[in-house]
């Protein structure tokens, strides 16, 4: 008897189940375990369909490369590219554990084909690179309005987006215990994907920033004190700040500091981290410097923020002699049309 044989009663929901469980371990996000939950659940519908059986009934011995290449081409027929290479992602993570927990021989997702994507250029704020400037202004100075006005708290969860380029996950996880060092020389730890972990540095304008917000938010609640493990960011019933949250805080500070414009469909609290690489790129930090900083584990995206500047390729560019010709024929249109 084969192991195919012997496995293939267990039914792929009971194992999904373990698979997500042993994500735990990485520290992902719940946000990224619901998408990973929602992609293998509806890949699984299909298959199920495929195979004539209720997804209840199927077994993961059934998942072949025929079945999960069939399952894949209906779920792509109405989703983007991106969506597509997500569950692609799921699938392959789990039927990997899968083989690993002998469940499998092999993992069928060779034999499906994936999309391929295109590389993604950096969405900062639009505009002349003032715009974020503007919004950490405008929203000290009172400009957003709501039911109970926290300004101390909004500008801090701006700012250490914009000086720090934290992923939503990683601002949201942040504790008071995550920022240490002396003063001046102060670091935030932050666990990014797969569990990994950046230290990042932070200047003493940020710091004084932090320190008067705490200091706002003992006040507001009545508080003597809080403890290293609780959440940095916190909303007006100081419970720790959810994704929800912060999104429709940022919303609301885009549309109160007048910015909302500026800022490129597809992108949110994101928005904030492609600014804070497209500026440091602009003032010349590496793809190397800049993948460190963003938590990316290749250099590759590192280098897309770096290329979006195009500095390098302006100034080679400008040294065309052709300009030097256009130059003057430039004056000279200029002494014409001012003789005439």
């Amino acid at each position: 008897m084969t192991a195919r044989d012997s496995l293939a009663p267990l039914c792929v929901p009971g194992v999904a189940g373990e698979f997500l469980a042993s994500l735990r371990t990485k520290k992902l996000s719940p946000h990224t375990v619901a998408g990973y939950d929602r992609d293998l659940r509806i890949v699984a519908e299909i298959a199920a369909g495929l195979e004539g059986v209720a997804v209840d009934g199927l077994g993961v011995g059934r998942l072949t490369g025929r079945t999960m290449r069939g399952a894949f081409a209906a779920f792509a027929g109405s989703r983007s590219a991106a969506s597509v290479n997500r569950a692609w992602s799921a699938w392959n993570q789990f039927l990997t554990f899968c083989v690993a927990e002998g469940l499998l021989e092999g993992n069928p997702m060779a034999a499906v084909p994936r999309p391929r994507q295109p590389a993604k250029a950096p969405k900062p704020l639009l505009g002349d690179g003032t715009a974020s400037a503007t919004l950490l202004e405008r929203i000290a100075a009172g400009a957003r309005k709501a039911r109970d006005p926290w300004v101390e708290r909004d500008l801090v969860v701006l700012a250490l987006a914009l000086v720090t380029g934290m992923r939503s996950a990683e601002l949201l996880g942040t504790t008071l215990g995550s920022v240490g060092g002396s003063p001046g020389e102060r670091r935030v730890q932050v666990t990014g994907k797969g569990g990994r972990t950046r230290s990042l540095p932070i200047e003493p304008p940020i710091e004084r920033l932090v320190e008067r917000y705490l200091r706002s938010r003992l006040e507001r609640f009545g508080l003597a004190s809080l403890p290293r493990s609780a959440a940095l960011l916190v909303d007006t019933r100081n419970e720790p700040l959810r994704r929800g949250g912060l999104q429709y805080l940022v919303r609301q500070c885009y549309r109160y500091a007048g910015v909302h414009d500026r800022v490129q469909r597809g992108t949110l609290v994101h928005a904030l981290r492609h600014e804070f690489a497209t500026r440091l790129a602009e003032r010349g930090a590496s793809a190397h410097e800049l993948m460190e900083l963003l938590g990316h584990s290749s250099i590759v995206t590192g280098q897309a923020y770096v290329a979006s500047t195009a500095r390098e390729v302006r100034r080679a560019a400008r040294g065309n002699p052709a300009y030097g010709v256009l130059d003057r024929l430039a004056g000279r249109g200029d002494a014409g049309a001012g003789g005439g």
